[in-house]
């Protein structure tokens, strides 16, 4: 079973636009990013039947305060039985708290922030409260973490900084996308690896992370049943993720832990979704 926990998909009228404008901010040669999908729900599924993933797990961002409600109106929409959602909260919106109640009462699977494209660090006081609700609730946040080429000069989430909200708030299920930090692999290891209130996911990690003793001391330094394969997708895909998961020697056994029942285990198993017994 392949379980992907970290994908992007969007309203059927904003997905082309959304991706062309995002794969112009992403690329660093100036001639846009790779995508491969289409961003949108129908054909995100039929593209991941393709590669053999068996449940999505999609992440929505609010990027602005006003755009929440719509936000999360749709990763409801779009939560179905092989497919997970993840809901938003901005912090600037006045009602943010607010909204993580409604995002639990329309059974969203957890919540997705993205430091530099809602322009907060990780770490900033404004912050608690919002981390206090998400553990009371027991809804699990998935952050961007690292490098982003939105903000490439000014990271708002290194991995020191998402060790001091891992301190102050031990209740939270928090988990690091980018195997705990794009492009910051080595304060990763210094900060992030063994903590039982963090998962790593391997979102986007094959482009830039190219040692893979490096990713093996991540992954096994950590904890196997703390790493959740993702792909970022529509920037990267299964395979690419896989290929370098591959490279590290996990046995059969190692392996279904990270591609599913780390994810189910977190999650809760949906119909089609259980493993065989």
């Amino acid at each position: 079973m392949l379980i992907d926990f970290h994908v992007h998909l969007f309203p059927d009228a904003l997905a082309g636009r959304t991706l062309e404008k995002l794969s112009q901010t992403a690329s660093e040669g100036g001639s846009g990013a790779p995508y491969f999908t289409d961003g949108t729900l129908e054909g995100t599924k039929r593209r991941m039947e393709d590669w053999g993933v068996d449940a999505i797990v999609t992440q929505h961002i609010a990027t602005s305060p006003r755009s929440m409600h719509k936000v999360n109106d749709f990763a409801a929409q779009v939560r179905a039985e092989r497919i997970y959602s993840f809901g938003s909260v901005h912090p600037d919106a006045p009602d943010a708290l607010e909204e993580l109640d409604r995002i639990r009462a329309l059974g969203l699977d957890g919540v997705k922030m993205h430091p530099d494209y809602q322009n907060f660090f990780v770490d900033d006081d404004k912050m608690a409260a919002l981390y206090e609700r998400m553990a009371a609730l027991r809804l699990p946040l998935l952050l961007h973490a690292g490098w982003d080429p939105l903000s490439p000069e000014l990271v708002h989430a290194e991995p020191a900084r998402i060790a001091r909200v891992l301190d102050g708030f031990p209740n939270l299920t928090l988990i690091a996308a980018h195997l705990g930090g794009m492009r910051r692999y080595d304060q990763v290891e210094k900060h992030l690896l063994g903590r039982r209130n963090l998962y790593l996911d391997t979102a986007m990690t094959s482009p830039y992370l190219h040692d893979a003793a490096q990713y093996a001391r991540i992954v096994r330094g950590h904890g196997l049943d703390r790493i959740l394969f993702a792909t970022d997708c529509p920037w990267s895909t299964p395979e690419r993720e896989l290929a370098l998961l591959d490279r590290i020697g996990l046995d059969a056994q190692e392996r279904a832990q990270v591609t599913a029942q780390n994810a189910l285990a977190l999650l809760g198993a949906r119909p089609g979704c259980a493993l065989p017994a």
